[in-house]
């Protein structure tokens, strides 16, 4: 059956993928300084660290509205799957379903699966990516979205960030009791549970920081083998491409895909960060 993949732009693609039918991001909105950058096809990220690197006041990123989430799923394919970041972080898993109601109310009954992430960036590519692949294989619709759930529900995230503050000033460290102060050099390492952030360790430096997620990583891996490495990285390849040495050094796996953030991962991994999951 006919399928399309909706995201919102918290989800990386690589570059050949934007001009994809089969795939479309849904749009947030970031501002910093008083100007508001969409997350969009034009987004350029050296501006936008620069912007931020020059503004005391924290950049805040705002959700895609339900009606441009409705649009997206008017399509002739059969079935629309649908990933969002986390909904203990945005309130984009919201704006997707309530376009989802607003779509059946408008056009009528279509196959239309909203999948919270409980991750971001390349958790989102994850399901995004297997969701096209069942397609392909021509799994039924039903089948399909019980199985992301159950990946997604088995799937890691792990984080490392040489700046913490925009997660910090948004509020969306609520789990995490005590962060060591970054000027001491002591960089955590980050995961999530049901879609909120907590602290792994932590060590000094950043370069210590990355062996120990990526030591963390391969401690944890089910079946590596059958599946996809996914690294995103701000603006830092070289420390992506240390981070995918250090795990296939220690577990193989199907595929490893690196890819660089676009907005909203941007703001909140900030210059330098890296994101892993597997």
């Amino acid at each position: 059956m006919s399928y399309k993949i909706v995201a919102d732009s918290c989800c990386e693609f690589p570059t050949e993928y934007y001009q994809n039918p089969c795939y479309e991001r849904v749009p947030l909105g970031l501002e910093v300084g008083g100007e508001l950058i969409m997350d969009d096809e034009g987004f350029d990220q050296a501006y936008f660290l620069k912007k931020v690197a020059a503004t005391p006041e924290c950049p805040k990123s705002f959700c895609p509205s339900p009606e441009k989430f409705m649009e997206a799923y008017r399509t002739e394919a059969e079935n629309v799957f649908v990933f969002t970041l986390s909904s203990k972080l945005s309130g984009s898993c919201n704006s997707a379903e309530l376009g989802k109601k607003l779509y059946h109310e408008k056009y009528g009954n279509k196959n239309i699966f909203v999948c919270d992430s409980e991750s971001a960036s390349c958790g989102e590519t994850q399901l995004a990516f297997l969701a096209a692949r069942w397609s392909e294989e021509g799994l039924a619709f039903d089948e399909i979205c019980r199985k992301l759930s159950d990946f997604r529900d088995h799937m890691n995230t792990y984080f490392v960030l040489d700046n913490l503050e925009t997660l910090r000033k948004n509020g969306r460290l609520s789990r995490v009791k005590a962060l060591v102060a970054s000027t001491l050099s002591i960089k955590p390492v980050m995961g999530a549970t049901k879609g909120e952030i907590i602290q792994l360790g932590q060590a000094i430096g950043i370069k210590k920081a990355l062996a120990r997620m990526a030591e963390t990583v391969a401690r944890e891996a089910v079946n590596p083998e059958e599946k996809t490495l996914m690294i995103t990285h701000c603006n830092c390849p070289e420390r992506a491409e240390s981070v995918k040495r250090m795990i296939l050094e220690k577990i193989p796996c199907k595929n490893a895909l690196i890819m660089d953030t676009r907005g909203v991962s941007s703001m909140y991994a900030n210059d330098g960060g890296v994101i892993v999951t597997l």
